[in-house]
């Protein structure tokens, strides 16, 4: 699973706005901070602006945060986008937030067929070679010891990912379409998805606290991304500090 491209901004305007109720926009103290940050093709600074977030406007942005949803409104305006890479698995439980959230994905459908099919196409982070997949049962009263079959050389996924493999080459050299029919049909949940996605610091919230301790490793790892957003602390786990 991976994050990439992060961008987050409109913190400005949201701050702006979080003022408009009391017309208190006197009282803000965030600004535009320069700073110069290593450039990822050299050696060499560039200068790149920060918004910083000052104390006055920090101490009214986590008190309309405890406020409720109705009182921090302001944080669906601070905007997020990111291109993550997941298995369909995940994603299947991710397109339940469909509120707050746009998404725009690589095509399973047109693309599916035009690269090799390998291990790398697959959520491989956590896999476990040595697990036992399945046991043989006992074939009579005297048998006590069922045979256990397990995945010791990663066979089972290399069997998967060849029939994968051969109806992608029979479908690219004959363009049946019951090839590509069935590669669609058979093609494991563990495939890797690239999403563009943009969301909002609510978004971010709700999703971090219902997902907080869920089976999948996968919704761990998105917790830990959202940690790394500016001012993560204070405006999406502001709670978790409090305690």
């Amino acid at each position: 699973m991976k994050f990439e491209h992060t961008e987050v901004f409109n913190f400005e305007g949201a701050l702006r706005g979080m003022r408009n109720p009391l017309a208190s926009w006197h009282k803000s103290d965030s600004y535009w901070e320069e700073k110069y940050v290593q450039h990822k093709h050299g050696s060499y600074s560039v200068p790149e602006t920060e918004y910083v977030i000052g104390p006055k406007d920090m101490d009214l942005a986590k008190r309309l945060c405890n406020a409720g949803p109705e009182h921090r409104k302001f944080l669906r305006q601070i905007q997020v986008c990111v291109d993550i890479t997941a298995p369909l698995y995940w994603w299947k439980e991710f397109d339940t937030y469909k509120i707050g959230t746009t998404a725009n994905s690589t095509s399973t459908m047109h693309k599916l067929a035009s690269t090799p099919i390998t291990l790398e196409c697959f959520e491989i982070d956590d896999f476990d070679p040595n697990l036992v997949y399945y046991s043989v049962p006992p074939y009579s009263m005297f048998d006590y010891y069922p045979t256990e079959i397990n995945n010791t050389t990663g066979m089972l996924s290399e069997i998967i990912i060849e029939q994968l493999e051969y109806l992608r080459q029979k479908y690219n050299e004959t363009k049946d379409k019951r090839y590509w029919k069935e590669l669609v049909r058979w093609l494991p949940n563990g495939w890797l998805q690239t999403r563009t996605i943009t969301m909002n610091y609510e978004n971010l919230r709700s999703i971090c606290n219902q997902r907080a301790n869920h089976k999948l490793t996968e919704w761990h790892k998105f917790i830990e991304w959202a940690h790394t957003l500016p001012y993560a602390a204070e405006l999406i786990f502001n709670e978790e500090v409090a305690k």
